[in-house]
């Protein structure tokens, strides 16, 4: 298995992202394909990366990172989408995509890694505190811009 960065865009790449991203969350399945504009956008910016985890040709996981910046020189990596094919779940993966996550965070001089997991995800919440994340009591919100 290797981790790579996407670095362009295909139909088959698009098409399979959103397959994951479904499985990360149902609500996804009602929103359509995912805007090429959308892939070329990630692949162009120096502060935002999709990850891939790929084996013989398949994408088995895909992670999507940017760099968030605070007052001053601060910055941190934030984690928007991360999920691993169900069928290859508990197999070492997830592990190896972390892994990927910490050294860009690194390469891209960031302090933290940043991510929310919700509710009734306890795997996932496991994994995490697994690898050493710390846990906050907190709420994530977002407005919408209209």
């Amino acid at each position: 298995m290797i981790i790579t960065t996407l670095k362009e865009y295909t139909p088959a790449t698009a098409q399979r992202v959103r397959e994951l991203l479904i499985q990360l969350s149902r609500s996804g399945k009602d929103k359509g394909e995912i805007p090429e504009e959308w892939f070329k956008d990630i692949i162009a910016s120096p502060w935002h990366d999709m990850l891939i985890a790929e084996e013989d040709g398949e994408i088995l996981g895909i992670a999507t990172l940017s760099v968030t910046m605070g007052p001053g020189i601060r910055k941190n990596a934030y984690l928007e989408d991360f999920v691993t094919d169900s069928n290859v779940r508990g197999k070492g993966v997830g592990g190896k995509l972390w892994d990927a996550m910490l050294e860009w965070a690194k390469e891209k001089g960031c302090k933290n890694l940043e991510f929310t997991c919700g509710n009734g995800r306890e795997a996932s919440q496991e994994f995490y505190k697994h690898k050493g994340a710390e846990v906050y009591d907190t709420n994530f919100f977002r407005k919408p811009i209209e």
